[in-house]
Parts: structure tokens; C-alpha cells; sequence
């Protein structure tokens, strides 16, 4: 390989990237030449200082969350950060590469990248231009919509402005099943951009793509790489809870960039510039839950039997696609075992479900009707003529922000913009009544 074929080739393998010495595929004096040059950037990957240890690609700093063993490279006690684990060990003996020089981007079709014939309410136009100004201008801006109001199609200006320029962007969500759920509607509105839809799992993607649609976990291997990030549904676990996914975003950008934030719930709207979409992009207003009180639930489960208003309610449903949300796994596996006994097929899924994409998918051809599942399907899904229940809306889990989330499943489609949510309870909570209060007040709003 040539001195300037093995320079272009790492140059493009980085690009906007920062990887551990095992993840390149490059020998040592190809390594050291550009290094040498200052074209290659090495840095430790583990930082101690004053005792405390930063690991440098997710930003963790907790001292429980970092261990140490003999190691057989540096023949010595080696830590290693725990927390990032899953993307591959990083120990205090390893360094993290990174391409010092601008890449320039590729080039490809940019002024005829957006094909959509679709048509933007009021709402979404307003939102769509402040998007677009917010990327022309590299400023941040914070998307206030509410479910179902079209935040996806919000973005498609901005990006056909983006992409003429050859910016590169970045779209990051905190969950696989939106990333599943949103790259192929955008590789249809984007056909001539290169696309790369990266998640724990994913294979055959370009990670150099000038699109990268990405959980907030892949966001860790990157590296002032882009023009423009989304954060979509940025008030959702585990991003909001996770210091380090928002360090991993922070270290993903370009010093000069846009920063578009995307949510129905933000806890956090100070200091933010903000444009507010109260109405769903059909005209019809967000379906209002509904509170019934269905006794003590957690015993009925204990002797294999539903609730008797809960059973009604779903023998009723049999021929429509129904979600009913759980509070935990071990609540799933109980409602799953009474739905078993009372005869009525169903499938059951949360976030360590091997099957449950199999499971969501057959769900929409129409060949499942009933899905129990925990609040891993609060966000990013939608399903026509759905129908919702949550039992036990009233556990710490079904926080004001989940619960508008899963009656944001209801009535998404433009054919069936209607629809019925249930909270089932044992008693009524303050979640449960701000939940209430926020739908109806975005449905006041929508509606002056």
C-alpha cells in the first residue's frame, strides 16, 4: 500500500471518528508515519487526575463504574471503564485515535435530495422554517411538538439545506426501535444522500455516511464529525438521565454547529430558543386518557386473573390493534400467563426481549392484535386504529412525560385520528392528572 493510499484510506476509515487501536485496521508504521506528521491525533483513552478517573470516550467519571485487573499488554493492574463496555473495553493502557485534518466531504446529488410530495399543516411549516434557519445559521433550537404532529417531516427542509451545503448530519435517538423506525422513512425522503442507520446489532453500514441516523450509545465513537444534530425525543431515557450519552453528543459536534432538539414532553425549555407545534399534523385533537379504577391489580395477577373492567376491556378489542402497557417485566410475565388462561393470543415484549422485533412486526402486518409491553414502545412507533391501555398507571414508572407519550400512540393516523387510552389504576396519582392536564392544555393551544 502506498504511502498516500494508506494516508487517504485511514482518512476516510476515521472520518469524524475517534477508535481504539483494535478497532483499526492498520499496522503500526502506517499508525506512527501520520502520526509523526500530526495528521493522526492519540490520546490516552483513561485520564486520572487528582485520583479521580475520566474515561475520555464516554465522559464517565463515577469511581464505581470503573475496575481494575492484571494486565497481559502493559503487565501490569490495568483499569478499564465499565460503563462503556458494550462498545468494546477501554482500559488505561489503551489511547483513542482520531484524523486531525478537515475531511472534505463526498460528494453526491445534494440539490435534488429531498423527494416528498407531502404537504405541511400551519404547524409544522412554522417549526420547519425555524429549523431550517436554526441550521443555515448554526444555532440551537428546541422542537416542541406534540405526538403525532409530524417532527420527522419538520425536518426535512432544513436537511435538503444542510445536504447542498455538505454538511454532514447527525441523528440521534436513545432507543433501536426508533432508529429502526425512522431510517427507512428517511433514506425514501432522501434517496441520493448515503444513509447509515447504526445501533447496537447493525451490520452493514457506512459509519463515514454524510447521514447518520444513530442510538445516543453509537454517538461515543465520534468525534467533531458534525455540521448539524437532531437529539430526538431528548427528555427520554436513558439520554436524559445519562451524562455521558449527553457528553458523547457534546463531543460529536463540529466547534461551529447546528443543534436541533426534538421532543413532545421537554423538561427543560429556559434559555432555549423554542417553536411550539400544539396540533397534530391532521387537524383532530390528541386523544384524552381516560382514568378506571380497577381494584387491587397486583393481587388479581398473583392468582393468574385480570381485573374484571381490564378483561372487559380487551375482550371487547379483539379485532383491533391494541397496546397494553405494563409497568415491569415481571408484570408483563404475569398479565402474559392470565391472557394465556383466558384464552386471548398475544405477545409480550420488553427491552431484553430477543423476539420482540419479530413481535412489533408482525403486530403491523395485522397478524398479532394484542401487545403487552413495558414502556420500551412509549415512543416511536405508530400504529393506524390503535388502541391503548396502561395497567398500574399509577406506578413510579409511568412518570407525567411516559404517560403523554403512550396516549401519543392513539389516533397518529390521518385515517384514524381517534382512538380510546385507559389508564387502569389503584388509586390516582399526580402523574397521572398532569398527564391529563398537559394533553388538554396543548389541545386548548391547538385549537384557539
Amino acid at each position: 500500500m502506498s504511502t498516500q493510499a494508506s494516508s487517504r484510506s485511514l482518512e476516510q476509515f476515521l472520518h469524524g471518528r475517534r477508535l481504539l487501536r483494535k478497532e483499526l485496521p492498520f499496522s503500526e508504521n502506517v499508525l506512527e508515519t501520520y502520526e509523526s506528521k500530526g495528521q493522526l491525533n492519540k490520546e490516552p483513552a483513561l485520564l486520572t487526575t487528582n485520583g479521580e478517573c475520566l474515561c475520555d470516550r464516554c465522559g464517565n467519571k463515577n469511581a464505581q463504574l470503573f475496575f481494575s485487573h492484571p494486565c497481559a499488554r502493559c503487565n501490569r493492574d490495568c483499569t478499564y471503564c465499565r460503563h462503556c463496555l458494550s462498545l468494546g473495553k477501554v482500559m488505561s493502557c489503551d489511547y483513542l485515535y482520531s484524523w486531525t485534518e478537515t475531511v472534505t466531504p463526498d460528494p453526491c446529488n445534494i440539490q435534488s435530495s429531498l423527494i416528498w410530495d407531502g404537504e405541511l399543516s400551519s404547524g409544522q411549516m412554522k417549526a420547519s422554517e425555524a429549523v431550517s434557519e436554526a441550521i443555515q445559521t448554526k444555532e440551537t433550537l428546541l422542537v416542541w411538538a406534540v405526538c403525532g404532529a409530524g417532527k420527522t417531516e419538520v425536518l426535512f427542509q432544513g436537511l435538503e439545506h444542510a445536504f447542498s451545503k455538505g454538511d454532514r448530519v447527525l441523528l440521534a435517538t436513545p432507543r433501536t426501535d426508533v432508529v429502526k423506525e425512522l431510517a427507512p422513512r428517511l433514506k425514501q425522503a432522501f434517496p441520493s444522500v448515503s444513509i447509515a442507520a447504526l445501533y447496537g446489532g447493525s451490520e452493514n453500514q457506512d459509519p463515514a455516511a454524510p447521514f447518520i441516523i444513530a442510538t445516543t450509545h453509537q454517538v461515543m465513537r465520534y468525534y467533531r464529525a458534525f455540521d448539524v444534530v437532531i437529539i430526538d425525543e431528548v427528555d427520554a431515557f436513558p439520554y436524559s438521565f445519562d451524562k455521558s450519552l449527553q457528553y458523547a453528543v457534546a463531543q460529536a459536534k463540529k466547534p461551529t454547529s447546528a443543534t436541533i432538539y426534538l421532543s413532545a414532553t421537554p423538561s427543560v425549555t429556559s434559555n432555549l430558543n423554542v417553536i411550539k407545534i400544539p396540533k397534530r399534523y391532521h387537524g383532530f385533537p390528541l386523544p384524552e386518557p381516560t382514568f378506571s379504577w380497577c381494584g387491587h391489580w397486583k393481587k388479581a395477577l398473583q392468582k393468574q386473573k385480570l381485573p374484571r373492567n381490564v378483561l372487559n376491556w380487551l375482550t371487547t378489542r379483539k379485532e383491533k390493534p391494541v397496546f397494553l402497557f405494563v409497568p415491569s417485566i415481571n408484570v408483563l410475565e404475569q398479565i402474559s400467563t392470565a391472557l394465556e388462561k383466558e384464552g386471548l393470543p398475544h405477545k409480550a415484549v420488553h427491552a431484553k426481549n430477543p423476539g420482540r422485533h419479530q413481535s412489533l412486526e408482525a403486530f403491523r402486518k395485522g397478524e398479532l392484535k394484542l401487545l403487552v409491553t413495558t414502556t420500551i414502545l412509549e415512543r416511536g412507533v405508530t400504529i393506524a386504529n390503535l388502541d391503548v391501555a396502561v395497567l398500574g398507571a399509577e406506578e413510579d414508572v409511568f412518570t407525567e412525560a411516559a404517560l403523554v407519550q403512550i396516549a401519543g400512540r392513539v389516533g397518529r393516523s390521518k385515517d384514524y385520528p381517534q382512538g380510546d387510552i385507559c389508564f387502569f389504576h389503584y388509586g390516582k396519582t399526580t402523574a397521572m392528572r398532569a398527564a391529563l392536564n398537559h394533553i388538554k392544555q396543548m389541545n386548548k393551544e391547538g385549537f384557539l
